[in-house]
């Protein structure tokens, strides 16, 4: 379990953003750049809290910036189904429903378009958004929610890990 190392002031000053990505940087150096096993392995021996800040950020850190990019990270999450699952296990262990409700949103108008041109979860690259513009429509509405809910996900997920401060950060003298 590795804890991220800071002192209590910091941790204290960090905003909400910036402390969840404070706690999981630990993390994040052992599985950068690394294979699906290494990541495997290195999340697995994450507590739960641990686990489901790690798999929420994954997911916003990467869908955060553009239509383009949640499009793409939703597409890749679908495309594996143990990451989707880890996101969302993540969101209900942190009672986040309305971003769960979101992402389950966000699938079906996905699935829905998929089955309608016969494509699968690999055959999404983000330049479908420059060539569908039923798809970007739907993306960029999508999107602009996930900006207002991600604000709400990371107030409550900052809430949790200062409640559990020990299973994030170890605090130096």
């Amino acid at each position: 379990m590795a804890l991220a190392v800071m002192s209590k002031r910091e941790f204290e000053s960090l905003e909400d953003e910036r402390l969840g990505r404070a706690c999981m940087e630990p993390t994040f150096s052992q599985i950068r750049a690394k294979d699906m096993a290494v990541k495997a392995r290195v999340i697995s021996g994450l507590s739960e809290g641990q686990r489901a800040l790690c798999m929420f950020r994954v997911f916003y850190d990467h869908a955060k910036n553009s239509e383009m990019e949640y499009y793409g990270w939703i597409s890749q999450l679908l495309q594996n189904p143990d990451m989707w699952f880890g996101v969302t296990n993540g969101l209900s262990f942190f009672g986040d429903m309305e971003m769960s409700r979101l992402l389950e949103e966000t699938k079906e108008v996905l699935e829905t378009r998929n089955r309608r041109l016969g494509l699968e979860w690999k055959d999404a690259v983000i330049t479908d958004l420059d060539h569908d513009k039923e798809l970007n429509a739907e993306v960029e509405r999508l999107y602009r929610r996930f900006q207002l809910v991600s604000k709400e996900s990371l107030k409550t997920i900052a809430a949790h890990i200062r409640a559990n401060a020990d299973e994030f950060v170890r605090f130096e003298e």
